[in-house]
């Protein structure tokens, strides 16, 4: 039995309970009143007139409580049985709707054609981290997921209001460009392991599962949030899209991981990446993964550079061999 069924029975309860205790006050008035409001003729006629309306007041009120929680009761059961599964599901035509309606409400984060953007994972992996079903989808664009960016659909979230039948299009149209996942892993995650904490150095900078280091992006759900087309590039092209650091609540945009270099007034050059940045202060993390905190109006020098302090991955420097081994070890691990 679900949560919203205990709730809607026990919402039922509470106005039938809330009624009842109503009828019973009111019965109590007219015991405490009677002996000395109601003494004349008339107004012991008005009594019992008052007692035949009170009677059928509580027969029929008590019936129209009852009746209006059962309609209320079944509606809901309707509503959650509607939802456990998709009414449009393999609809080529409602597909389109729903990707009209991914485009206005889901691409800013998840990018055009779902496949991931600055911020929101890539949709089209068949293995998604927090549900694969449609039902699941569905109820994680109409709640939000705690603890990610990622908001509530309805209104009082992103503000869009999307309805229900609106967002089961989004998940009629995900499933359209869903990517079949292949029957073997494209290389040795085993391999890519001793790639990543070994000769390829990229512990160096990143970290998994809280080893590792801080200088570039946590990599613990990146085989699950990105494509392999995604990783390959970024690995090869490191510059070419910027990772963004922690989305924070006070920003509208998460700090993407710039490089910055510094010169302060005695000399002192520092290298690194940018954590964050206003009209007066700086702060950065160098290449020691030292915290430095500067005012610009006290620096000799200060540049930052759309690009990416990571060397890029060549065939000579990793063969394509290397690189698949790579990105499956990421993929498994973000599929942990």
């Amino acid at each position: 039995m679900s949560d919203s069924f205990l709730q809607k029975t026990g919402g039922i309860v509470a106005v039938v309970c809330e009624f009842v205790a109503i009828v019973k006050r009111g019965r109590l008035w007219t015991r405490h009143l009677q002996p000395k409001e109601f003494a004349s003729p008339m107004s012991r006629w008005n009594c019992r007139v008052s007692k035949v309306f009170t009677r059928l007041f509580r027969r029929h009120a008590a019936t129209t409580f009852f009746c209006a929680g059962l309609i209320s009761l079944f509606a809901g059961t309707r509503t959650l049985e509607a939802q456990e599964k998709n009414p449009f599901a393999g609809d080529a035509k409602v597909a389109k709707l729903g990707e009209y309606q991914f485009r206005l409400n889901c691409a800013f984060c998840h990018g055009l054609g779902a496949r991931g953007g600055g911020r929101g994972p890539d949709l089209t992996r068949a293995k998604k981290r927090h549900g694969n079903s449609d039902v699941e989808m569905f109820h994680n664009i109409h709640d939000g997921i705690p603890g990610t960016a990622m908001p509530a659909a309805t209104n009082g979230g992103i503000g869009v209001g999307m309805t229900d039948d609106e967002i089961w299009q989004v998940v009629t149209y995900l499933r359209s460009v869903q990517v079949k996942a292949p029957a073997q892993p494209l290389g040795n995650a085993e391999h890519g392991k001793e790639l990543f904490y070994g000769s390829a150095a990229c512990s160096t900078c990143h970290m998994i599962q809280g080893k590792g280091g801080r200088l570039g992006p946590d990599l613990t759900t990146a085989g699950s949030s990105r494509s392999t087309e995604y990783l390959v590039d970024s690995l090869r092209n490191p510059s070419r899209r910027l990772a963004q650091g922690i989305f924070e609540a006070m920003k509208e945009f998460p700090q993407e991981y710039e490089s910055v270099s510094v010169v302060t007034a005695d000399g002192t050059k520092f290298t690194g990446v940018l954590l964050n940045e206003d009209q007066f202060t700086v702060q950065m993390l160098d290449t020691r993964e030292q915290l430095h905190l500067f005012e610009k109006d006290k620096l000799r020098s200060f540049e930052k550079r759309r690009e990416s302090l990571m060397p890029a991955y060549d065939q000579k420097t990793l063969s394509d061999k290397d690189l698949q081994d790579l990105v499956a070890y990421l993929q498994a691990v973000g599929a942990q």
